[in-house]
């Protein structure tokens, strides 16, 4: 039997999205799956060892994606929409896949289904319908800095129903271009899928009843493959040791407010620039690196401080370590959201971020014990879903349900 062809396709908003899916692919074995991988740029830090036929698709550049983040646009208009379902279609065609792993390339909602392609998609369950959430968290905008937090906050939810359904609307009009019935709001496009594979646990992150095409894989981990830099080995034991990164998405411009707290703490930061900004250490105790071996770094630190999301936040809690999370784009809130209901990290607003904000939460997870059980705990539910092999199981199930169903 020919192997099953398997195409993950990814948006690049953000290095989590592709990472994910790396990882998730390098778990397939090669004698049995044939593995298609598409995304706009094929990183030597991020692609390094891997076989993988790789195709190249066009994405919104990252400059154009960060603006309409920060001013609170849509991501996609019609025109663009148009641009990536035709360039998906062409590929489908020309990978026939069994069976297509989509992350947060929201554009599939429409190519798929258009060519009876099956459809995975990989998000989180805090995007799903089904966590129920009464109030939604703010994204930083203008209107916080104008009416204030809580004011913001109150209209983001009055109104949420209609700006989830405007971010939706480009979507929904080009379904129906491709003969497909609307999919409904925000939350409905971004869990669309013959499969939603969720990158939670269900105690961190549960769902009301979800549907039966709900599958919960876990995190999914990954660190870069880098030498720990020189000053590694010079870091002291005799405090507690935080680990900075804001990742390829956080509000790298609060990174040096972050800093100038924390050097004026007695405590030792190990910082990740991610290549995103040149900067010398502001002080004697905090020691800079343009990239850092994330697992390693968490699993040394007392505390991790990140952008909130969950490729850092769930690295940090695989390693039983709490968080402070500097969150800014909404993906961010709801991740350190959900693991600060859960007792295992601080959630700090970026677009009002001060020194002292940062010191006082940094402060109150290494004085309270109680953070660092509760990460300790999820640390005991993440190692009971093995991302990987609960993938590769899902994915030998899947492909076989649906050549039984087409034979």
């Amino acid at each position: 039997m020919s192997p099953k062809r398997i195409l993950f396709i990814s948006e690049n908003v953000a290095l989590g999205q592709v990472v994910r899916l790396l990882e998730l692919a390098k778990s397939l074995d090669p004698q049995h799956f044939e593995v298609h991988f598409a995304c706009s740029s094929f990183a030597p830090l991020v692609f390094e060892g891997t076989a993988f036929r790789q195709h190249t698709i066009y994405t919104l550049e990252l400059e154009k994606i960060n603006r309409a983040l920060n001013s609170g646009s849509r991501l996609y208009e019609e025109d663009t929409l148009t641009r990536y379902v035709e360039e998906e279609i062409a590929l489908f065609r020309d990978v026939q896949p069994d069976l297509v792993v989509s992350d947060l390339r929201l554009s599939t909602s429409i190519s798929a289904p258009y060519c009876g392609i099956p459809l995975a998609t990989l998000t989180n369950a805090y995007w799903s319908p089904y966590r129920n959430l009464e109030k939604f968290p703010v994204p930083d905008h203008s209107t916080v800095n104008i009416f204030g937090e809580q004011k913001a906050a109150y209209f983001f939810n009055l109104f949420r129903a209609q700006i989830f359904s405007h971010f939706t609307e480009p979507i929904n009009r080009l379904r129906k271009k491709y003969g497909l019935k609307p999919v409904g709001s925000l939350l409905d496009v971004t869990t669309y899928g013959d499969y939603v594979l969720l990158c939670d646990t269900p105690g961190l992150a549960p769902l009301q009843n979800p549907p039966s095409h709900y599958v919960y894989l876990g995190p999914v981990l990954w660190a870069p493959q880098v030498e720990p830099p020189a000053w590694w080995g010079e870091v002291p034991d005799d405090r507690p040791v935080v680990y900075v990164t804001l990742g390829s998405s956080g509000s790298i411009k609060k990174l040096p407010i972050i800093l100038r707290a924390l050097g004026q703490l007695p405590v030792y930061a190990m910082v990740s620039t991610a290549g995103r900004l040149a900067m010398e250490a502001p002080a004697d105790n905090v020691f800079v690196a343009d990239f850092l071996p994330g697992d390693q770094a968490a699993a040394r630190s007392a505390l991790v401080v990140s952008n909130g999301g969950s490729t850092t936040g769930y690295q940090a809690l695989r390693e039983g370590r709490p968080l402070v999370g500097v969150a800014s784009n909404l993906d961010q809130y709801l991740a350190m959201g959900a693991i600060q209901e859960a007792g295992a990290g601080v959630l700090l607003r970026a677009g009002l971020l001060t020194p002292e904000a940062v010191q006082e939460g940094v402060r109150r997870v290494l004085d309270d014990p109680s953070y660092g059980e509760a990460a300790r705990r999820i640390q005991g539910e993440f190692v009971q879903f093995p991302a990987g092999e609960r993938f590769r199981s899902f994915v030998y199930q899947a492909t076989a349900q649906n050549a039984a169903a087409s034979a």
